[in-house]
């Protein structure tokens, strides 16, 4: 990495690349992030029933996703719109990992709520309205389960990483970077995804990043295309939003996949997650496979 980048990240050093810090791996149940395998995380927005959040884990884990993601408490932009069901919900995500055998990613929101959804999770998540939320930052580190920090929506790099350096000063190596789109003057899409961002972040940072196209889209159709963006990038993994009727779902239905929608941009990565593996491969085994 070139010098002017720890210049210009000095106030990040713990999240930034070097000679005395391996590329770091998260360990999640069986799992590991970081390494060679690419890992997606799929499920709904949020845990609305039994039913459909199981019947999501089971679909998705065929489809071949390694964690499951969906919200037992959801921060929205309107005072009326659903809030997630809590507890409960948390409950539905520990059962559906029991039944599936899927790691479970959900969102804390509060400093108090850590240790109830610590209990639950595997994977803490914080959200990007909380990016800058320090009190809840450091609750999240203290609990000693692996943080997915989501990218504050108007936050730059620098921002991001002090962040990261937040949770990694209390003690918690196992942070994962998740660009998931900012805002721009752009209004098309809901947000602007920055797949810099995660090129630059592979370069200056030790840390794994996950690639969030469902919230950059903001709609469907682009999900896919966005998800292989994401690998071309350098992302070591991707979180999407599934649902088995997205036009029924209670949050974020319009960027969510269905079930057919999911297996095709699953199998439509497979030549891509093949040429990151091709290019990841040492020299002696690229010329081996181009036998």
């Amino acid at each position: 990495m070139r010098a002017s980048w720890y210049d210009q990240f000095s106030d990040s050093p713990d999240a930034l690349s070097s000679s005395r810090l391996e590329r770091m791996v998260v360990p999640v149940l069986d799992l590991e992030i970081g390494g060679e395998d690419f890992i997606t995380m799929a499920g709904p927005c949020s845990v609305e029933s039994e039913f459909q959040l199981m019947a999501t884990a089971i679909h998705v884990r065929r489809a071949g996703a390694k964690i499951l993601r969906g919200g037992a408490f959801k921060p929205r932009s309107s005072p009326y719109a659903f809030q997630g069901h809590g507890l409960e919900g948390l409950r539905m995500l520990a059962h559906a990992r029991e039944e599936t055998g899927l790691a479970i990613v959900t969102e804390v929101m509060s400093e108090i709520d850590v240790p109830l959804v610590a209990e639950y999770a595997d994977i803490l998540q914080i959200g990007t309205r909380n990016m800058e939320n320090y009190a809840l930052l450091e609750a999240a580190a203290r609990s000693g389960r692996p943080i997915l920090l989501k990218r504050g929506m108007v936050a730059t790099i620098a921002d991001f990483l002090r962040s990261a350096q937040i949770i990694l000063d209390c003690g918690n190596p196992n942070v994962l970077l998740c660009e998931r789109g900012i805002r721009t003057f752009e209004t098309a899409l809901r947000n602007t995804f920055d797949a810099a961002a995660i090129a630059l972040l592979k370069q200056i940072s030790h840390l794994p990043v996950i690639g969030d196209p469902s919230h950059a889209a903001g709609h469907r159709e682009l999900v896919p295309a966005l998800a292989r963006i994401s690998i071309a990038a350098g992302a070591d993994g991707i979180i999407v939003e599934v649902h088995p009727n997205p036009d029924k779902a209670w949050s974020d239905g319009e960027q969510s996949l269905d079930f057919a929608g999911f297996d095709t941009m699953m199998h439509e990565l497979k030549p891509w997650l093949a040429l990151r593996d091709q290019a990841g491969a040492s020299e002696p085994e690229q010329m081996e496979a181009a036998r």
